[in-house]
């Protein structure tokens, strides 16, 4: 659906020059033209020597070349300030364009919103699964306190370090104990072995 847009004044005129030069440009290329064809053609005998004719009708072609030539150049020139002129003053498809390409992007936004609620979505699910398996085991289970998922796997992590030994010491006195006996046991047997 086109509709003719009224423009201001000095692209009406714009408008015109370029008409006026295109016009200008295709009139002097086939005017050149015709007259080199002209030139070609063979005459019968004139009162200037066929030599001398021949030079001038070379002369007369190389300048109607020349001139087609530059009728060209200047048509050249005429398309890059036409597609100029077009970027420049084309709001209408300019605005159109970036409002199909917000479009596209709007779309795609909605997509990767469902995508990501959706991956939420089975996170959450797997999650509760997970948490509910954990404290279902005896693993969550501490003296028995339920602990966090967190703190429960950080504990694991750290029984076999000296520190976590020292605090096990300090925490539970049984332990304490049992390891006691352990040290003098150990003891002992090296007393013997010497």
């Amino acid at each position: 659906m086109t509709s003719q847009r009224v423009l201001p004044q000095s692209k009406e005129s714009l408008l015109q020059n370029y008409n006026k030069r295109l016009k200008d440009d295709i009139r002097s290329i086939l005017d050149n033209f015709t007259e080199i064809i002209k030139t070609a053609k063979v005459e019968d005998e004139t009162q200037v020597f066929r030599a001398t004719q021949a030079e001038q009708d070379h002369y007369e072609m190389h300048v109607r070349a020349a001139n087609i030539v530059r009728a060209g150049e200047s048509l050249m020139k005429l398309v890059s300030d036409l597609k100029q002129f077009l970027i420049l003053n084309d709001f209408p498809s300019v605005n159109e364009a970036i409002s199909l390409r917000n479009q596209q992007l709007r779309t795609l936004q909605e997509e990767c919103d469902k995508k990501l609620i959706s991956l939420r979505d089975e996170i959450a699910i797997d999650l509760y699964e997970l948490e509910e398996e954990y404290y279902s085991s005896s693993c969550g289970q501490w003296d028995g306190v339920e602990l966090p998922l967190c703190e429960a796997f950080h504990r694991r992590d750290s029984w076999g370090s000296p520190e976590t030994t020292s605090d096990l010491s300090h925490a539970n006195p049984e332990d304490s104990d049992h390891l006691g006996t352990q040290e003098s046991m150990h003891g002992s047997s090296t007393s013997e072995q010497s």
